[in-house]
């Protein structure tokens, strides 16, 4: 009886073995299949990977160096894109605080503030001070702007934590090009590259 015990004891404990060996086999089998046969190449790691890498969707995958270079080039446009969507916030709001602007000569000669001789002057500071609250319509454009580039910049951060160095490096092109495109514009003098400092202008 107790060879019995003792040989079912050494079985039972193979058979424990054999299927606790036989489930990290499949474990790591699967973590190693990701990069084999249809399966992706993903890394929390820095890395250089190019043929069969995938970003943000089992469909985007690199089967070729085709694809990978299509790949880069439309990251690169994605970050010019931002760029401009950065720039046409600026605009808008340039855009709004001029027609303020323009709207306050007519104010000001309906409130008949004048000057000593009693001649209307443009005294539009007190306006101005006041900012410029946008109607309805201005204000949902500009939050239709804000929220497509939150999205824009929102991928453009799922990219880089896939931490591939040709993918990060075409994040920076893209920023590099993107600002040298979109924010050439003058600085100082009458003209400011913040909208929010515009409101401050008076009359000129």
């Amino acid at each position: 009886m107790d060879g019995m015990d003792h040989g079912g004891m050494t079985m039972g404990t193979t058979t424990v073995s054999a299927a606790a060996a036989a489930a990290t086999g499949a474990s790591m089998g699967g973590m190693g299949g990701m990069g084999s046969g249809n399966s992706c190449k993903i890394s929390m790691l820095w890395n250089w990977n190019t043929i069969d890498s995938c970003f943000l969707a089992s469909s985007w995958k690199i089967t070729s160096k085709g694809v990978f270079a299509g790949s880069c080039i439309g990251v690169v446009l994605l970050v010019i894109s931002l760029e401009m969507l950065r720039r046409a916030v600026k605009e808008y709001d340039r855009f709004l605080i001029n027609k303020h602007l323009k709207s306050l000569p007519a104010a000001t000669r309906s409130s008949k503030i004048g000057s000593d001789d009693g001649s209307p002057a443009p005294n539009c500071a007190p306006f101005v001070n006041k900012g410029y609250r946008p109607t309805f319509i201005e204000q949902a454009i500009r939050a239709l702007l804000h929220m497509v580039q939150f999205a824009v910049a929102y991928f453009v951060m799922l990219l880089a934590m896939y931490y591939n160095g040709y993918i990060i490096i075409c994040i920076f092109l893209g920023a590099y090009i993107g600002s040298f495109i979109f924010h050439w514009e003058p600085l100082g003098g009458g003209q400011q590259t913040s909208a929010s400092k515009e409101a401050t202008v008076c009359c000129g």
